[in-house]
């Protein structure tokens, strides 16, 4: 019976893999890879020839079997593009799957970015929430912020560049002005940590002409942000207030207007996303062609 290992593999640094990592992918008989092509560049760079066999978020369930069948005769290493697999990448399906046909599953540690970027931003890591990549629709990503509006843990999340300014503005809506701190490119050439409170990131990012890299958000807890805003004497806004929905439909109108669509297109989608009156939205429409 064979061990399953999850091996996390560099984020960018090709130099942050560790020996025992090293070790397995060239002892094990198999290595379970998210992109084959983008691992056998790390295993060609540490010498290693180990056969590699794609294991991705469209095929996984189509070769569960396959890579079970290969644990029944021997060990299996799993990795993902980038840091530590089955967190936000594929594999936590192989890992219940081998747990309930009794194979063992042995983690061998290794980069990660949630954990590079929180103990560097500068904010409390005794307690954090760990969120991922939130959804891509506006109205289900503010609902899950929602939930976690008052957690006093400090909160990681993914989110992909060209979606960045529509989160930040999300994150400020719902979360308030927190500290914040926006990592990208971790470990790469062109790393960069951004700290500040959310409207200041919010404000940087806006006037980017577009940020770039893979960002990593950390967010100060619930406490941090309820002590911001009694210090400054600002409320927390609501997103069920008319008047936050409006500034949100703003912002959002500006977004849609940059990315090319027409004023009647951008009535539609905002008064379908915020359940506000469509004859108000073609104004703010109107308004998001009009120049600063």
């Amino acid at each position: 019976m064979g061990t399953l290992y999850l091996i996390a593999t560099p984020i960018g640094n090709l130099e942050d893999i560790t020996a025992r990592a090293v070790r397995l992918l060239r002892a094990v008989p198999l290595i379970a890879a998210e992109d084959t092509r983008h691992t056998r560049k790390l295993l060609n760079h540490l010498g290693i020839t180990t056969p590699a066999l794609s294991y991705h978020e469209h095929n996984k369930l189509a070769r569960l079997d396959r890579v079970l069948a290969a644990l029944a005769a021997g060990d299996v290493a799993l990795v993902s593009d980038a840091g530590t697999p089955a967190l936000s990448d594929p594999g936590q399906e192989l890992v219940r799957a081998a747990i309930a046909a009794g194979f063992p599953v042995v983690p061998v540690p290794g980069a990660a970015a949630a954990i590079a970027a929180l103990v560097a931003s500068g904010l409390a890591t005794d307690r954090f929430t760990f969120l991922g990549f939130l959804p891509r629709q506006p109205r289900a990503r503010r609902a899950v912020l929602a939930t976690v509006r008052d957690s006093p843990c400090t909160l990681i999340l993914y989110e992909a560049p060209h979606r960045l300014r529509a989160c930040l503005a999300d994150l400020l809506a719902v979360l308030g002005d927190r500290p914040t701190a926006a990592a990208r490119e971790l470990t790469k050439l062109h790393e960069e940590i951004v700290r500040g409170p959310l409207s200041e990131l919010q404000a940087r990012y806006a006037a980017e002409p577009g940020p770039r890299g893979e960002f990593t958000l950390i967010v100060a807890g619930a406490v941090a942000g309820a002590d911001e805003a009694r210090v400054s004497g600002v409320a927390e806004p609501d997103i069920t207030d008319r008047a936050t929905r409006e500034a949100l439909a703003r912002a959002r109108a500006a977004e849609l207007r940059a990315a090319g669509h027409s004023t009647r297109d951008i009535a539609a989608q905002l008064a379908r996303e915020f359940g506000l009156p469509r004859r108000a939205m073609y104004q703010l429409a109107m308004e998001a062609t009009l120049p600063n």
